[in-house]
């Protein structure tokens, strides 16, 4: 038996592998950020917001800050800061290609998810950038969502991977720019760990 034979390929297939939806639980979707929502978001520090450029190329990048980072403009809009970073913009890029957006929103220790669909907007708005400012600084740029969908996500991704519970976290490990970049030009160690001090430097003084 080849693995075609156990491709799944329509509705149907995939319903007689994971069953029919509970009824009503599409009920949970709203088209606004109610006040639960709104209460969520006052308390989140991470999320992911995936984006698209019009030929399908996708990219999920994480964005981070204090609770309540991102800013609730009213039931139908949300903006989220964007902070210095490595330039290479794949998200803005994408956005400006096409506004359509995905974002989970995530709080430690909570095993549930805020998860909203929309239309983004970059903006440079300096008054709304100075709105935004942390550790005395203005945003760099702000990402404003227009809400189509948002909905909570039950917890049972981040129970089964244990994510909030120190115990069953592996050994601290440190992914080295600097190993990566040495292999690729045929740098020593001595250029690594330079690559990844300047790297550290830029953790602790570029926020």
């Amino acid at each position: 038996m080849s693995t075609e034979d156990h491709a799944i390929r329509d509705v149907e297939a995939l319903r007689a592998v994971v069953g029919d939806q509970l009824p009503g639980i599409e009920m949970k979707n709203e088209k606004r950020l109610d006040e639960f929502a709104v209460d969520f978001l006052s308390k989140v520090p991470f999320l992911v917001l995936a984006t698209s450029d019009l030929e399908g190329n996708l990219d999920a990048s994480p964005k981070g800050d204090g609770p309540g980072f991102v800013l609730v403009e009213d039931e139908q809009t949300l903006v989220i800061p964007d902070r210095p970073g490595n330039k290479l913009v794949y998200g803005h890029l994408n956005i400006l290609a096409n506004p359509r957006v995905g974002l989970i929103f995530m709080i430690p220790g909570t095993t549930e998810t805020l998860r909203v669909n929309g239309r983004a907007e970059l903006t440079k708005d300096p008054e709304l950038l100075a709105r935004l400012e942390a550790r005395g600084r203005p945003a760099v740029l702000a990402i404003r969502v227009h809400v189509d969908e948002c909905f909570f996500h039950c917890g049972k991704a981040l129970i089964r991977s244990k994510l909030w519970q120190p115990t069953a976290w592996p050994e601290k490990h440190r992914v080295s720019f600097g190993e990566m970049f040495a292999k690729k030009v045929g740098a020593d160690a001595k250029a690594a760990r330079s690559f990844d001090d300047a790297i550290d430097a830029d953790y602790r003084d570029n926020l």
